[in-house]
């Protein structure tokens, strides 16, 4: 016959043995109090055995865990891969802008949420990546033929590919490699509430095409970008005639008769300086034969240094343009350059100046402006701002629209 060793059946005999065999339980215990021993005995053997039991439970589920988690890793889920691949970012800035004009009829006192933006972005391997940012300007956009001034754009989407070491492709809707805001432009990296005008009306900031382009290294001092992408359609009549900014296509159902030829040579081989040279052509800036518009070239240039606590920023930019209509209406060369330096005041507050010069297209883009102002970081990517505006048209048929005033702003990126 086969014996089962129960460890609770070989606990239970051993405790009763004991109680029997103790003297003094045959003279002082009952048989009453014995089995009420017994029995409260067996309660404590049973609740140890079901904790026991519980233990062993929890402990079998933990290893199932475990098992699942390393079967996830080994197996490449794609859960998990996308997740620590896939990137998110952002910026935003509001306005308060109060400016008093020769004319009242023109003053301004404005509070604008001007720029809500985010960034996707996503590396496949090691060598693509893609890159995306969405943008709400003014803070509402209405529903088909409402009037609002808000507008909702994608600025860019593109895929970047490592051919070799330093040397990089690009291809999709990506910003025009020109100046120094066009490429970065986040609140908190520059100086004053509104961007400087340069890089809104010659250089028109924020300006993204479709396209491809390149970009490669020397060494650890130069690198350089050439793009082939589609190109402006500046209108040649009515109010906007031959303004640069209006011929932005934003790759909304674009003409793409003719294109541009962008290339930029870079240096920055000295510590806390960045030195730029841009030359984009354009084939027809018109996207129209024959209309008095041939050919546009623009060339621009600048500086940014950042010294201690000394920085200073420069441009210049020129467009030439040919063609029997822009040269009649006297707007084939149109020019704009600024100078900007600034101090750091402590580690978080930022002092600068800044005069600009434009004369462009349209009579109300001929003036110059000087501008003083104070930055705050209270903490990193985040920027609170101040400034005072005093602008002067070239033109008398102008006056009204010279002005002085404030700005305030709230900026952040992440």
């Amino acid at each position: 016959m086969q014996l089962t060793h129960n460890p609770w059946t070989i606990i239970s005999t051993i405790a009763l043995i004991f109680l029997l065999s103790s003297p003094d339980s045959h003279a002082q215990v009952s048989n009453a109090e014995l089995l009420a021993k017994m029995e409260s005995m067996q309660q404590q053997i049973d609740e140890l055995k079901r904790q026991l039991e519980q233990n062993q439970q929890q402990s079998n589920e933990t290893d199932a865990k475990i098992e699942a988690v390393a079967e996830v890793i080994e197996s490449g889920s794609p859960q998990v891969v996308e997740a620590s691949k896939t990137t998110i970012g952002g910026y935003g800035e509001l306005h308060y802008n109060n400016l008093d004009a020769n004319d009242p009829a023109n003053d301004v006192d404005m509070i604008d949420f001007h720029r809500f933006v985010l960034f996707f972005g996503h590396q496949f391997n090691d060598r693509t990546r893609f890159y995306s940012e969405v943008e709400v300007e003014h803070a509402f956009v209405a529903d088909s033929g409402g009037d609002t001034p808000g507008e909702v754009e994608i600025e860019q989407a593109f895929i970047e590919f490592d051919l070799r070491q330093d040397l990089y492709a690009r291809a999709g809707m990506f910003l025009i490699p020109v100046g120094i805001l066009n490429e970065t432009h986040e609140p908190p990296t520059f100086y004053g509430v509104e961007r400087n005008d340069v890089e809104n009306i010659i250089v028109p900031s924020t300006w993204w095409e479709a396209g491809a382009a390149l970009n490669g290294r020397w060494g650890s001092g130069w690198n350089w970008d050439l793009a082939f992408t589609s190109g402006l359609a500046i209108p040649t009549t009515g109010s906007n005639a031959f303004r640069v900014r209006s011929g932005r296509q934003k790759v909304a159902e674009a003409n793409a008769s003719d294109g541009a030829i962008t290339g930029r040579l870079r240096y920055l081989g000295i510590p806390g300086l960045l030195a730029a040279l841009t030359v984009q052509y354009q084939f027809d800036p018109s996207q129209v034969a024959n209309d008095g518009l041939d050919s546009g070239t623009l060339i621009e240039a600048h500086i940014d240094y950042q010294r201690n606590r000394f920085g200073l920023r420069a441009l210049y930019s020129r467009w030439d343009f040919t063609g029997y209509a822009v040269e009649a209406a006297g707007a084939e060369t149109q020019t704009g350059w600024y100078i900007e330096p600034s101090w750091l005041l402590t580690d978080n507050i930022g002092f600068y100046t800044r005069y600009e010069d434009i004369y462009a297209a349209r009579a109300q883009d001929k003036f110059s402006q000087w501008e003083v102002g104070l930055n705050w970081w209270p903490t990193d990517n985040v920027v609170i701002k101040f400034d005072y505006r005093d602008r002067s048209h070239d033109l008398a048929s102008q006056y009204g629209l010279n002005f002085k005033g404030i700005d305030l702003g709230l900026g952040y990126s992440f």
